[in-house]
């Protein structure tokens, strides 16, 4: 029998796009797969470019100390590059556009 892969959903504001997410995947990982871009570029925490605000639900980072600083971190951005779901979420990823 197959494990069964949580799936969370991902909202993205301002758009209202909502996107699945499968529980192991990065959220910029699931976004590309759906067609949507949001900035990239380093794909491993460092560069800050898909930095954005977590608004609503739970995520972390799968690296230990991402390119964020302690306030950062406290006011709630995430870096989408490097960060899983732990439950539905919102993020404001001003930038964000369908691929297309």
């Amino acid at each position: 029998m197959a494990a069964i892969t949580e799936i969370f959903n991902l909202g993205v504001e301002p758009g209202g796009w909502s996107i699945p997410v499968a529980a192991g995947s990065t959220l910029l990982q699931a976004a590309l797969g759906a067609g949507l871009r949001l900035p990239s570029s380093c794909r491993n925490g460092t560069c800050r470019e898909c930095r954005c605000r977590l608004l609503a639900g739970r995520a972390r980072h799968l690296i230990e100390w991402p390119g964020l600083s302690a306030d950062e971190r406290r006011e709630g951005w995430i870096l989408p590059c490097v960060a899983e779901p732990l439950s539905d979420l919102v993020i404001e990823a001003p930038r964000a556009a369908y691929a297309g």
